[in-house]
């Protein structure tokens, strides 16, 4: 019998965004009997941090910074000598990467590109270490066709090292627990006055995610709906700004900012249409989230990605740009269109998303490469 696959994954911690999701899908659904598995976690837990399963080996940091990892994180690899290493992030991948000729040499690393990279690049270094470090990776996994291509377009990579993996997602839990929340909510016997429209949305408040373009546009929106609301699930650097946002724009009545919740059945349950308003994005996991719990979605081009996912299909609106005007008269459009019903929609996009599909992707992949001859 073959001796199983060492695979490390490397994130920055436990908890937290769509990157850090998807390690902990893996970590839970690959097949235990072909990887051996461990996590590298360089910083702190975040918000929402849950234990992985007790197969799982872990190897904590304690540090700041990822660059403060760099040595115990080589010292780490030459030790254990794991067969795969799958990055998950952009800054740990340039890491990883620049290590690599201290790393032992049948080790094999796969990075997953979490952004657009184009879009998401914030300085000329970035852009230096996406053209002179990702070609040392073995695979370079995207979320969508449409960041593979801009790798190849913008960075020169070439394209035999770029995969296009679908972000595993458990669509028939996402539908079940939401339904569940909507028969708790139905069945609380308590009378409900409900406000004409309850609009939702989930990220990082961070200036990339676009929430004060979405705030923006709600003041647009108010003129005709008085009566409509938003909940902002997330937390991040800008929550201060955001506040003073909604203050400025007579908001405070209309905006929760619900924190980080790890479970968000209830909410998705409650909401009248999800809004993805980011500047740029990558195949943002809380869309295709909501989108699993049926949720009729209004979204930014943020990317060529979400554009192509989503572009004439029953139950999304697409902005015709990345402004506040163009979001709220997509956003009034989408309302107009579903009533004030919480309709719900299949949504057959997400097929490809599907967990155990998108998992037997992954296993495929890591396989091929753990046992590829070295470049």
């Amino acid at each position: 019998m073959k001796q199983p696959i060492r695979l490390l994954l490397i994130i920055p911690h436990l908890g937290g965004g769509g990157a850090e999701r998807v390690a902990a899908e893996l970590a839970l659904r690959l097949n235990r009997e072909r990887f051996n598995i461990s996590f590298a976690l360089i910083t702190e837990d975040g918000p929402g941090a849950q234990s992985p399963p007790a197969w799982i080996k872990i190897r904590r940091f304690h540090v700041h910074r990822v660059r403060q990892a760099w040595l115990k994180l080589a010292r780490l690899v030459r030790a254990k000598k794991p067969d795969v290493i799958l990055s998950g992030m952009a800054h740990l991948n340039f890491l990883i990467l620049f290590l690599k000729p201290l790393l032992p040499r049948k080790t094999r690393i796969i990075v997953r590109q979490n952004s657009t990279a184009s879009a998401s690049s914030r300085n000329a270094l970035d852009r230096l270490f996406y053209r002179r470090l990702y070609p040392r990776a073995d695979a370079i996994i995207c979320q969508s066709q449409a960041m593979a291509d801009d790798l190849a377009d913008s960075f020169h990579i070439t394209r035999d090292r770029l995969i296009v993996l679908a972000n595993p997602i458990d669509i028939a839990a996402i539908r079940s627990k939401t339904k569940l929340a909507t028969a708790a909510i139905n069945g609380n016997g308590k009378p409900s006055h409900p406000p004409e429209y309850r609009l939702l949305t989930i990220a990082r408040l961070s200036h990339e995610k676009g929430i004060d373009l979405l705030l923006d546009a709600l003041a647009i929106i108010k003129q005709n709906h008085p009566h409509i609301t938003l909940s902002i699930l997330g937390v991040g650097p800008e929550e201060a700004n955001l506040r003073r946002q909604c203050m400025n724009l007579s908001l405070e009545s209309q905006v929760a900012f619900r924190g980080f919740v790890t479970d968000p059945s209830a909410e998705f349950s409650q909401a009248h249409l999800f809004v993805l308003p980011s500047r740029h994005e990558g195949m943002p996991n809380a869309l295709l989230e909501a989108a699993a719990a049926g949720l009729p979605i209004a979204a930014t081009p943020s990317s060529a990605g979400v554009i192509n996912l989503l572009c004439n299909q029953p139950g999304t609106w697409l902005a015709t740009s990345l402004s506040a005007d163009a979001l709220a008269q997509t956003i009034s459009n989408a309302l107009v269109s579903l009533g004030t019903t919480q309709r719900r929609f299949d949504h057959a996009f997400l097929a490809p998303f599907e967990s155990t599909s998108a998992i037997a992707a992954y296993e495929a992949l890591i396989s091929r490469i753990a046992h590829e001859d070295n470049r």
